[in-house]
């Protein structure tokens, strides 16, 4: 077997995943004897792909209990007649593996609504621009201005973000049988605090 390349000064990755074989591996090994050939996570966690968003670190579940997506903004675009990456896992989780709750979950500072809030020229990130055109919705249902519009911004996201989800044929047969629940968070990074963001809007 081939050693692990050293990616970076800060973190050096291959030290953790020798300490997670050596320390923390052993501590579960019944855990992951069973999920080697299990895999019925309770729920469906879309959160955002900030690297400060730990889903399972602020949950704090094991292994095999979550059915992660992270995108850039916590986004979900509408169901659409092409398959995206996006749409396969909400279906497969939903479908699939029958997950009984979906959480969408925003947080604090994050920086695709910092940019919407801000009107940040994004010109040089074509395809962020273009993906943030999902949270075209989450901007036009925001009222506030100055310091309040950020949180604002990203609490209104979250429910924008449920209503898409909703159009997913996987989800609104889930949804009308009585077998899925929708769940809005945020984050909030400097306190750990999560906070739910209220019925989920129409689509």
């Amino acid at each position: 077997m081939h050693a692990i390349q050293t990616l970076g000064p800060q973190h050096d990755l291959s030290d953790g995943v020798a300490r997670f074989q050596r320390e923390v591996f052993p501590a579960k090994a019944e855990l992951f004897a069973r999920l080697a050939g299990a895999h019925d996570p309770t729920a469906l966690f879309i959160g955002c792909s900030d690297a400060r968003v730990v889903p399972e670190l602020i949950t704090q579940s094991e292994p095999g209990e979550l059915f992660v997506v992270r995108t850039a903004g916590n986004l979900v675009p509408a169901y659409g007649p092409d398959p995206d990456g996006v749409t396969a896992s909400i279906e497969y989780a939903v479908s699939v593996l029958g997950v009984s709750a979906v959480v969408v979950c925003g947080h604090s500072g994050c920086g695709a609504m910092t940019a919407l809030a801000e009107g940040a020229d994004l010109g040089a990130a074509g395809s962020v621009a273009r993906w943030l055109r999902h949270a075209d919705a989450s901007v036009a249902r925001t009222a506030e201005t100055g310091p309040g519009r950020l949180p604002a911004l990203i609490r209104e996201n979250v429910r924008a973000q449920l209503a898409n989800l909703a159009t997913h044929p996987a989800v609104a047969r889930a949804l009308a049988a009585g077998t899925l629940g929708l769940h809005g968070w945020v984050y909030d990074i400097p306190s750990g605090g999560v906070s739910d963001v209220g019925p989920v809007p129409a689509p």
